[in-house]
């Protein structure tokens, strides 16, 4: 018998076995699910343009060695729409390294980067740690926390449980244990922080990994602007009464269900983001929250509908038409709050470093964290 975190890290990371480390297709069209990357090209465009402020920002402050880093490239579209743009835009960083600890999704994200952008692709470099010392680094962090192994907490009429997974005659199957101390002081936390009472049958997940995530960067990072861009909700829309089963999701070829123990390395596991822990994390790390608002906001503050004007072809015949309803399509798809453009936030955590954000100029939302 095992936590749940620990059957959730087997599930998505087991060298040879694992949902991300299978060599099965994950992103897109014909995988499990569609990042906002794989949407559109815009998307990365954006985040060109708002790297190009803070690259801008840290020569202002004398910094010159100044990294991207880059947590779960994913497909590695992301990697080389950026660093395309960032190119066309006179941006490019010193290095770009990508944080992967999948070797399958490393030889992905190589064929990527050697098909898109091959004179820029010598400057990435892959790595499954950070490194020992780094000067200045702008990190993106996209979709990268859902995807971090979680425990379940169960609260009782008589004490606090959480979710561990046994084998039955060869069948896994969720039980319930006494909650671990880490699990019980993270709920104190919760509670007496944000105000919130669970009564019994409420149960959710806690990211028990942020802390030593975020104190890892700040270890080594002497000045740093962190992008953390995921689904999510500030503390109490996260733990509100009618979310009384949690947030929990699996994905199987863009079907979308609720249990974990269904085909194990083949399926995706993915819990929403509490961002207000992340920002308590931030701070108790000596950290800084620099900004907080929806995908929606962030990337409109960053020239998303003039990079739609720019790409958008005046022409009437069939082609045109074409281009110009995809167009259409990806920008609603990244910004209507139906879609990706409510639901996905974009945080921002900085360490030494003294300027606004530029994406964060149309809604800032760090009150109601």
């Amino acid at each position: 018998m095992v936590p749940f975190s620990r059957y959730m890290e087997i599930a998505l990371y087991q060298p040879g076995l694992g949902y991300y480390s299978g060599g099965l297709q994950k992103f897109g069209e014909r995988g499990d699910f569609i990042t906002a990357p794989e949407v559109s090209p815009m998307f990365a465009q954006c985040f060109a343009r708002q790297i190009r402020q803070l690259l801008d920002n840290f020569h202002d402050q004398g910094i010159e060695h100044i990294d991207i880093i880059e947590f779960g490239a994913g497909s590695g579209v992301f990697a080389a729409d950026l660093l395309a743009e960032l190119e066309r835009l006179g941006a490019l960083p010193r290095r770009y390294l990508i944080i992967e600890l999948s070797a399958e999704l490393q030889q992905r994200q190589k064929h990527r980067l050697d098909s898109e952008v091959p004179h820029l692709a010598a400057s990435v470099t892959w790595m499954q740690t950070l490194p020992d010392r780094v000067e200045a680094a702008v990190v993106i962090a996209n979709e990268v926390l859902d995807a971090m192994p979680v425990e379940i907490f169960s609260k009782g009429s008589d004490g606090t449980d959480m979710v561990s997974i046994a084998s039955d005659q060869g069948r896994l199957k969720q039980v319930l244990t006494p909650a671990s101390e880490n699990v019980l002081a993270k709920l104190a936390d919760i509670e007496q922080r944000s105000g919130i009472s669970f009564e019994p049958g409420y149960r959710a997940e806690l990211n028990l990994s942020i802390s030593g995530w975020l104190a890892g960067l700040e270890a080594v990072i002497d000045h740093m602007v962190l992008l953390i861009i995921d689904y999510g909700y500030n503390e109490l829309e996260y733990f509100h009464p009618d979310r009384r089963d949690g947030t929990m999701m699996c994905y199987y070829r863009h079907r979308a269900h609720t249990d974990p123990l269904w085909w194990p390395g083949l399926q995706d596991i993915t819990a929403f983001v509490d961002f207000t822990d992340v920002a308590y994390a931030a701070v108790e790390h000596g950290l800084e929250v620099a900004g907080y608002t929806t995908q929606a906001a962030f990337l409109l503050a960053n020239g998303l509908a003039e990079l739609h004007a720019e790409q958008v072809p005046e022409g009437t015949d069939t082609a045109s038409i074409q281009r110009q309803v995809s167009l259409s399509q990806q920008v609603k798809t990244l910004t209507l709050p139906s879609e990706m453009g409510d639901r996905f936030k974009v945080l921002a955590v900085a360490k030494n470093f003294h300027h606004d954000i530029s994406g964060f100029a149309l809604l800032d939302l760090r009150n109601r964290l």
